[in-house]
């Protein structure tokens, strides 16, 4: 393989089931790569995997701090492989087979599906934004959709969209609602709007913005249903802000936190006056509802941009 062709580099390293908790629950790592951790065999705590993706060959420095994260590797050699844009595709494909929720089924290019009978069939290929539907975290967030489908919305935002697949499942729920899909990411909107064509989903308004403090996301406030499938960390400093924009009594479906950091989460938006109203736990991740306030929440404090770094999930 000539040096041109390379694209990027993974890194990976065998872990434990706890080693991969921590390292999904931290919020800044300091390692200048992409870090995705993987159950290699089900059920079985000692069996899993650190890959770590980054667009330079990894130094020394960068393998130590990665050893520093999985001592139970301690003993273990490395596997260190360059990637092309091809090898990129296939491994966004490779396995992706359809998941269905509810009235919602999700595939990718290499296998497609027809909708279920008063259904919605999405062709979501894995690329250069999050949220393909096959992570716990979205598949359980269009469950969480789909469970509303008898409740009325006028006015709806996905923050933090990736791939677009939640505000198009929002879109075909309320097709009458107005529907913002943004994300920090430009890349991440221009994918939704790509993907949007694709399936012929109704106009969007897609917004690059960072959290909800862009104008043109306040100019359309209040909203009734929101929907953040993003980090806990950014979660809990985006509170204040996100419950701002929240019409009195909105539904607020928040993603993308472990189990472990579901009271955080909770708890911070239960200061800007939201109430849990049900969570759906998916292994060690977990989707909540919550109902905002009665009366419109006012912040008390300027937004505190910390633990924003790192919004996008893995597939």
């Amino acid at each position: 393989m000539s040096a041109e062709t390379v694209d990027s580099w993974k890194t990976t390293l065998p872990c434990t089931r706890a080693e991969a908790e921590a390292i999904d629950a931290a919020d800044d790592l300091a390692i200048d790569a992409v870090l995705m951790t993987t159950e290699e065999v089900e059920d079985d705590v000692t069996r899993w995997r650190l890959d770590a993706y980054s667009e330079r060959e990894p130094t020394a420095a960068m393998i130590a701090q990665l050893r520093a994260l999985v001592p139970s590797a301690a003993d273990t050699a490395p596997v260190i492989e360059p990637l092309t844009p091809a090898d990129w595709v296939a491994m966004s494909q490779d396995g992706l087979e359809p998941i269905a929720e509810g009235r919602f089924v999700v595939h990718t290019s290499a296998h497609p599906v027809a909708p279920p009978p008063g259904g919605r069939a999405f062709l979501i290929d894995a690329g250069r934004a999050f949220g393909t539907g096959h992570h716990a975290t979205t598949s359980g967030c269009l469950a969480m959709l789909d469970g509303l489908a008898d409740s009325s919305f006028a006015r709806i935002i996905d923050i933090g969209t990736g791939t677009g697949l939640l505000a198009f499942a929002a879109a075909h729920l309320w097709p009458a609602a107005e529907i913002v899909a943004t994300d920090i990411d430009p890349a991440a909107v221009d994918v939704t709007r790509e993907n949007a064509a694709l399936n012929a989903i109704p106009p969007l308004d897609l917004i690059v913005a960072d959290g909800a403090l862009n104008d043109a996301i306040t100019a359309r406030a209040p909203y009734d249903l929101l929907i953040a499938n993003i980090l806990a960390g950014p979660l809990v400093s985006m509170a204040p802000e996100v419950v701002a924009i929240a019409a009195p009594n909105a539904t607020i479906i928040l993603a993308g936190l472990l189990e472990t950091q579901r009271s955080t989460v909770v708890e911070a938006f239960a200061a800007c006056g939201c109430t849990l109203e049900r969570m759906d736990r998916r292994g060690d991740w977990t989707i909540l509802h919550l109902i905002a306030g009665k009366t419109r929440y006012v912040p008390t404090t300027p937004p505190d941009p910390k633990g924003r770094d790192g919004w996008a999930l893995d597939i």
